[in-house]
């Protein structure tokens, strides 16, 4: 297998390795990209009677789908106003929608299928690092107003109770979201998939595609697969196979690190098993998992590559700096991912022509929105609905390039000033 050492590949419970593909094949969609995404598409054709190949350059779930924090909540990486201004009140309101039944659809996917290994848990508070009572109250209020959807407003004592740490005031916390070990609930659809008689072929990096013609060709090294459909799901590690896509998002780092075991050390900071994410723009998210026994924590951001070794520095010093009592915890395991973002925020979901489909751009959204892209983008194959046109607004726009990754890079610098600035005044 291909993966890189993570948490979520020392404890993967399902050894399967997957053939490459060899030879001509033909299917009525072929997926490229074996991530949440390009499975949950794949489950939702099969589970229909479509015949169905899923072509994964490493192994399922390789990239960010199998290697994030875990977190299924709703909602986007930018907020309703933008999206609202965008599309419309409207279609913000359906597409806020869509990102509670994306997460749902994952709980009942875990449910259903018994992925007990997937280790869901319920739970996620969004805290904040400033005092801001009465915004947090009214944000909740709106939520309950327009979508019938319940927080629960935790004041700053009640916070520091359980998350035993001066920087935080006022939270939010969703007991409706959950955290979970993705890498195994992606191997769980997977197994689900091929039990539907879909295949799924690992290393097998689609090399060139012919999408003229009602009959699409897809081309690896060892074969070739003919479709009616084609669906790219590549996310962050897409190349340069189809240039619009390429075009469209820029690629973003992530770094993760997991303690050593010390379940007193971290019980004396962290007493509660909800995950945790704080309210700026690249902030620290984390979870005690293992029951306790253990601390994942993530954050950071990067436009280019960098040293874990580096990152697990600063992800260290936030952590201490949040947590002084955790000083001591040890670092055991640490890593990367790509995410790609559209310059929009937003995920790009939809068609570029007829039999030839997107689904991508998910960082900073969660595994509810590549959940649901999967669902739409199935519907929209079959005929059931044309929801993923709701997504059209925010569609493969440039993103900008290297200059692109500039923009971003110094937009990042300065929300962090933004945040530093405010958190300082409180």
């Amino acid at each position: 297998m291909s993966y890189p050492d993570t948490y979520y590949r020392r404890t993967m419970t399902d050894p399967a390795e997957r053939s490459a593909l060899k030879g001509r094949e033909e299917c009525d969609t072929v997926i490229v990209g074996g991530g949440l995404a390009g499975l949950t598409t794949a489950l939702q054709l099969a589970r229909a009677g479509q015949s169905v190949i899923v072509l994964e350059a490493e192994s399922v779930g390789f990239g960010a789908s199998g290697r994030n924090g875990g977190f299924v909540g709703a909602g986007y990486a930018t907020g309703s106003d933008e999206i609202a201004r965008i599309a419309g009140k409207e279609a913000a309101r359906k597409l806020h929608m869509m990102s509670i039944e994306g997460m749902d659809f994952v709980r009942d996917t875990i449910r259903d299928l018994g992925i007990g290994d997937a280790r869901p848990i319920p739970g996620i508070m969004s805290v904040l690092r400033y005092d801001d009572a009465a915004d947090l109250k009214a944000y909740a209020d709106g939520l309950r107003r327009d979508y019938d959807y319940e927080l629960e407003f935790m004041e700053r004592d009640r916070v520091r109770s359980v998350l035993k740490s001066e920087r935080y005031f006022q939270a939010l916390r969703d007991g409706r979201a959950f955290h979970m070990h993705p890498l195994n609930y992606l191997r769980a659809v997977a197994r689900e998939i091929e039990r539907l008689g879909g295949r799924i072929f690992e290393g097998s990096p689609a090399r060139s595609v012919d999408l003229d013609g009602a009959q699409k060709r897809v081309a690896t090294a060892g074969g070739e697969v003919f479709a009616r459909h084609v669906v790219f799901t590549t996310g962050g590690y897409t190349g340069a196979l189809l240039g619009a896509l390429k075009r469209a998002f820029l690629p973003i780092a992530t770094y993760v690190m997991v303690s050593e075991e010390a379940p007193d050390m971290i019980a004396s900071a962290i007493a509660t098993s909800d995950a945790i994410g704080d309210n700026r723009r690249a902030g620290d998210y984390y979870r005690v998992i293992d029951g306790g026994k253990r601390l994942l924590w993530g954050g950071r951001i990067t436009t280019r590559a960098a040293s874990t070794e580096a990152l697990v520095k600063e992800l260290r010093a936030e952590m201490v700096g949040t947590y002084p009592q955790l000083a001591g915890l040890k670092t055991e395991l640490a890593w990367s991912g790509l995410m790609s973002y559209a310059r929009h925020l937003m995920p790009q979901i939809g068609k570029m022509r007829d039999g030839v489909w997107y689904c991508t751009a998910f960082g900073g959204h969660g595994l509810n929105t590549t959940a649901i892209g999967g669902k739409v983008i199935a519907e929209g194959i079959l005929g059931q609905s044309e929801r993923y046109s709701l997504f059209s607004p925010f569609g493969l726009v440039w993103a900008g390039g290297l200059a692109g990754l500039a923009v971003a890079q110094l937009t990042y610098w300065k929300l962090q000033a933004q945040d530093w600035w405010r958190e300082r005044a409180a």
